[in-house]
């Protein structure tokens, strides 16, 4: 009897056993299907953080009005926040790729972009400046002439500037100036100082705040006419999320906080 028993308690012990092993088994086979099913708390968002005050460095932290924006959609969201920094030209192959949720980078929206990606309504509007040394004089496109240009990769200041040079002779406007490209206006910012450019064409805001940081060395003026508007940039046919997004952003231009942002992160 004994025997028996233990001959039953053995093949239930092995009917349990296989049973739990079968169900553990379909628990990781769905996980590994469904990778973001894990990540569908998060809302990830990529930017470029150099580029204050839209996104900018504050330690090892992503600080910055665009970093304040989509905090604010992912709390309407009941999501929590992941920021990540890479390069600028990056940005948009990434969010592509299935990396990011969004992309919020001061970026400005254009048509070349609005075939990869979808954007939100603008939220901020800016026009191009070209930052020189106090000294140089240049107050204008056409003071350009002959001068070496920074721009950061990718950037409409880049966009304006390629269009310009890509003439039969390769000159900016027939000017003989020389372009060179960047990963971030800092760096195009401290080759100035540096003397080894001559002026840097950027975005208004982030010019005037490199220009505050470097006050006794460098001025900005208005590049041409050329006026842009920031959108975020979602994947391409993501109506949930870019809905999402505009109610936010439609709510914080109401209420006036965008211009708020703006102010709190330039001082």
């Amino acid at each position: 009897m004994k025997k028996a028993i233990s001959i039953i308690l053995m093949m239930t012990m092995v009917f349990v056993l296989s049973t739990g092993c079968s169900s553990d088994s379909g628990s990781e086979q769905q996980q590994a299907e469904t990778p973001a099913d894990g990540e569908n708390n998060k809302l990830v968002m990529y930017t470029n953080a150099e580029f204050a005050p839209f996104e900018y460095f504050e330690g090892e932290k992503v600080v910055g009005v665009d970093p304040d924006i989509v905090q604010e959609i992912a709390d309407e969201m009941g999501k929590e926040l992941v920021i990540e920094h890479t390069d600028f030209d990056s940005l948009i192959p990434s969010l592509v790729a299935g990396k990011a949720d969004l992309v919020a980078a001061g970026m400005t929206i254009n048509p070349e972009r609005a075939e990869e990606v979808d954007f939100s309504i603008p939220y901020v509007e800016s026009i191009q400046n070209i930052i020189s040394k106090n000294d140089a004089e240049i107050k204008s496109m056409e003071d350009l002439e002959g001068k070496k240009i920074g721009v950061q990769l990718g950037t409409t200041g880049d966009l304006a500037i390629s269009d310009a040079v890509n003439l039969e002779d390769g000159d900016l406007y027939n000017t003989g100036a020389e372009v060179k490209t960047y990963a971030n206006a800092l760096e195009a910012a401290q080759d100035l100082l540096n003397g080894r450019i001559d002026a840097v064409i950027i975005d208004e805001m982030p010019a005037e705040e490199i220009v505050k940081n470097n006050s006794e060395e460098l001025v900005t003026c208005i590049f041409g006419e050329i006026s842009e508007q920031y959108g975020i940039a979602v994947e391409k046919g993501n109506t949930e999320l870019l809905e999402a997004v505009n109610n936010t952003l439609q709510k914080l231009l109401d209420e006036g906080k965008i211009e708020e942002l703006i102010a709190k992160h330039s001082n």
